[in-house]
């Protein structure tokens, strides 16, 4: 049995509330001034889009795109116990949360040992209350290691990647929602609060020219307009090569590892060709055919102002998660795309083994 293991999942935050909530985004979108009425009728919306919306702003089919989501967390937590990992490596985005103006690293291995998360402290912010109904300051333990962060870090300078590390979380920052939601999911039954594992999370700035510019979220068109753009953030193929360093390294460590890629794929917010009202499904179902199929070149070439476009910033997780995936020779066992048009965004999972 392979001691490596490979996962993708989302780390939808309107999944962490409840479901009259869930397509909150889009009723904020409809209500800006800037975008076409046209646009906004939903006689001119695709199939898709007018039958999840239906008569009640998407209320009645929330549900049911919970239920597809949280299948597959269970099938992804399944195949996590059966491996029973001695770490987790997690990729995923800091969105506008522990780094803003100070700094905003490319990629940042977050050098925590134990640490307790509040993890509706950004649903208690959009007032949405959480699904399990617990107690809005609710916290439980994300269990980390700071000294693997550091043998990492040194092991990942010492490959070629300038690595930056952080010892403490920004104080009054929420902790990034896309690693504390990985819990969260992973054990959904339990709201993160039973999970027995401890992560090493490891940043990125998908966000990039966003990052800043539009604090890592929802931005009005009349505010695009005038925007001032951000540096760009790492490139796809970086992101691979970082995913392939990290795999590298721990590969000799002699350690059970899971390696995970947190985050949808195209996000409607993010889309402003399509006026942030729905994700950009047909380049998700081309990019997700090429990773069914293993045409890695398809993934090697799309470049960074192509995910800008598309809207699929947070995607550089799932990027570096394939590096990692394609360095160990582990083979895609099984995957599952949940599309939308109304609940903001693609979700894929994936769970690759030996």
């Amino acid at each position: 049995m392979s001691d490596l293991l490979g996962l993708g999942l989302t780390h939808y935050p309107l999944l962490g509330g409840r479901d009259d909530m869930m397509a909150v985004l889009l009723r904020g979108t409809l209500t800006d001034p800037d975008i076409p009425a046209a646009e906004k009728d939903p006689a001119h919306w695709p199939d898709l889009m007018r039958r999840e919306w239906g008569d009640d702003e998407g209320r009645a089919t929330a549900p049911g795109h919970r239920q597809a989501l949280v299948e597959g967390l269970a099938r992804c937590r399944e195949r996590l116990d059966a491996f029973a990992p001695d770490v987790l490596v997690v990729w995923g985005d800091d969105q506008y949360e522990n780094f803003r103006e100070e700094v905003v690293p490319p990629f940042c291995v977050l050098a925590y040992d134990d640490i307790d998360v509040h993890p509706f402290s950004l649903m208690n912010s959009y007032g949405n209350p959480n699904a399990w109904g617990r107690p809005d300051d609710m916290t439980f333990t994300l269990h980390g290691n700071k000294q693997w962060c550091r043998r990492l870090t040194n092991e990942l300078i010492a490959d070629g990647i300038d690595m930056a590390y952080s010892y403490r979380k920004r104080e009054g920052a929420h902790f990034p929602h896309a690693i504390a939601n990985t819990q969260l999911f992973l054990d959904y039954d339990h709201a993160g609060t039973q999970f027995p594992y401890p992560i090493i999370p490891i940043t990125v700035n998908c966000y990039g020219q966003h990052a800043i510019a539009r604090r890592g979220g929802l931005a009005r068109f009349a505010d695009i307009a005038t925007e001032e753009l951000d540096p760009v953030g790492p490139t796809p193929a970086r992101c691979m090569e970082l995913g392939a360093a990290v795999a590298r390294a721990m590969r000799g460590w002699g350690k059970r590892v899971a390696f995970v890629a947190s985050s949808s794929w195209s996000h409607a917010f993010l889309n402003d060709k399509d006026w942030h009202l729905r994700p950009d499904t047909a380049s998700d179902r081309e990019l997700y055919a090429a990773f069914v199929a293993g045409d890695r070149e398809r993934w090697r070439r799309t470049t960074g102002a192509e995910i800008v476009r598309d809207g699929q910033h947070e995607m550089l997780n799932w990027f570096c998660l394939v590096g990692a995936m394609d360095e160990l020779g582990l083979d895609l066992r099984w995957s599952e795309m949940v599309e939308t048009d109304v609940f903001n965004s693609n979700k894929v999972f994936a769970i690759f083994d030996a």
